[in-house]
């Protein structure tokens, strides 16, 4: 499987201290090897989007054939990733 991380999703990742960095890039990659993590959840609203968190991020991505695409990364007690998943959508 491929990965197809968004612009901003890549920003907002770069721009994260080191340790939160690590982590949930790991997570983005784990994707790659498992596309449905046990804790991954479906996002009402948006057939086909799903979720998982880390720590307190909330990484939304989706299959398309061989991509796993990631198009937002962001707080998980913050609706942002929602509105820019909704602009993006």
């Amino acid at each position: 499987m491929m990965l197809d991380i968004s612009k901003s999703a890549k920003s907002f990742l770069e721009a994260l201290p080191g340790k939160q960095y690590k982590q949930i890039a790991e997570r983005v990659l784990g994707l790659s090897v498992n596309q449905d993590p046990h804790d991954s959840r479906h996002l009402s609203g948006y057939p086909g989007y799903k979720r998982i968190d880390q720590g307190e991020y909330r990484i939304v991505f989706y299959v398309e054939g061989n991509v796993i695409r990631v198009p937002c990364i962001g707080k998980r007690n913050d609706d942002e990733v929602y509105r820019q998943l909704g602009r993006k959508g």
